[in-house]
């Protein structure tokens, strides 16, 4: 069975990718998950504060002979994979001398500024593509929502200006009109989207009156808000898509796939699974696909998108009152 294709102008051998995790951290896990069938592998990601922290650190003690950012006591190290600006592009260019499928660096931050140059830095340590991680959380409620997409807009403009390659935006689903900022996106040079970002909850501890960071795992109950704005954004831009948060198995990637998705990401399931887990889905996806008479996972693509719905407002209002009145005790 066919299972190529194409994400970020790159020629995939299939659709599953590596998502941005602590996986991609070790090389010699890089091999595992090459090994195991993964088309390609994004790199965790390198933060804004960072890059910001290790150049204040660098300016202080080139001006005092010694110092250390205050900023730098913001940024969760060493026990963690955050490894530091230098350090994260020699582990690109190790990763990408380690294997030979496509290596998609990883950057996150929330505001145009200096630190975008290392995107540059990242194109010329190997990385075939970009994912633009703009995680952003806006609390100030004197912040209009056009200002939190300009944020967006920005980085992305700057970041285009900086780089060939070509890069991904990795966005959350909280936009007031999604789909009119991913052609916004898309004027601006984008030539992705990631479809989301998990935006994940602390909690409360009320003895201490702490807030605890609380990181699960995602479920196949999250693939549905996925697959949703897949069938949407496919129909209406031109963008390479892929889905991430909650793919953990055969039957989330073919409905990806369908859905509009030309790649999926899965981490939790290769968190939980080890990269082994990739080759016994693609062999799923094989027997599905050759079951039901596909002769290529490209036939599939976009097959049940928007665009096969001749009104989807009403259809989505439909699709609300059907769910509401599908309850019974």
């Amino acid at each position: 069975m066919d299972l190529k294709t194409t994400y970020l102008g790159l020629e995939l051998a299939n659709p599953i990718v590596s998502g941005s995790c602590p996986l991609g951290a070790n090389l010699d896990t890089v091999r595992l998950l090459e090994d195991a069938g993964a088309a390609a592998v994004v790199m965790p990601s390198l933060f804004e504060e960072e890059i910001m922290a290790a150049a204040t650190a660098q300016m202080e003690m080139e001006s005092a002979g010694a110092g250390f950012a205050e900023a730098s006591s913001y940024i969760p190290n060493p026990e963690g994979y955050h490894i530091g600006p230098d350090h994260y592009l020699e582990h690109v260019q190790g990763a990408k001398e380690a294997v030979s499928i496509p290596i998609i660096a990883s950057i996150n931050g929330t505001s145009a500024g200096g630190w975008t140059r290392y995107a540059k830095k990242m194109e010329e340590a190997g990385a075939d593509a970009l994912e633009l991680n703009t995680y952003y959380i806006a609390t100030d409620a004197n912040e209009p929502g056009s200002d939190v997409e300009k944020r967006t807009l920005d980085i992305v403009t700057a970041v285009k200006e900086a780089v060939s390659i070509p890069i991904a935006v990795k966005l959350s689903p909280f936009f007031s009109s999604l789909a009119n900022f991913a052609k916004q996106l898309q004027e601006k040079g984008a030539d992705g989207l990631v479809i989301f970002n998990r935006f994940y909850q602390p909690d409360l501890d009320i003895e201490e009156l702490d807030v605890v960071p609380n990181l699960r795992l995602s479920t196949a109950d999250e693939l549905r808000l996925r697959l949703r704005w897949l069938a949407i954004l496919s129909s209406q831009v031109e963008l390479s898509l892929a889905a991430t948060g909650g793919a953990h198995n055969a039957v989330d990637v073919i409905k990806a796939t369908m859905a509009g998705a030309h790649s999926v990401q899965m981490v939790s399931a290769l968190l939980i699974h080890g990269p082994e887990h990739i080759k016994r889905t693609l062999e799923a996806v094989d027997f599905w696909l050759t079951e039901h008479e596909y002769e290529s996972l490209r036939q599939m693509q976009g097959s049940m998108n928007m665009s096969k719905v001749p009104d989807a407002a009403k259809l989505t209002r439909a699709n609300y009152m059907k769910m509401l009145d599908s309850w019974q005790q």
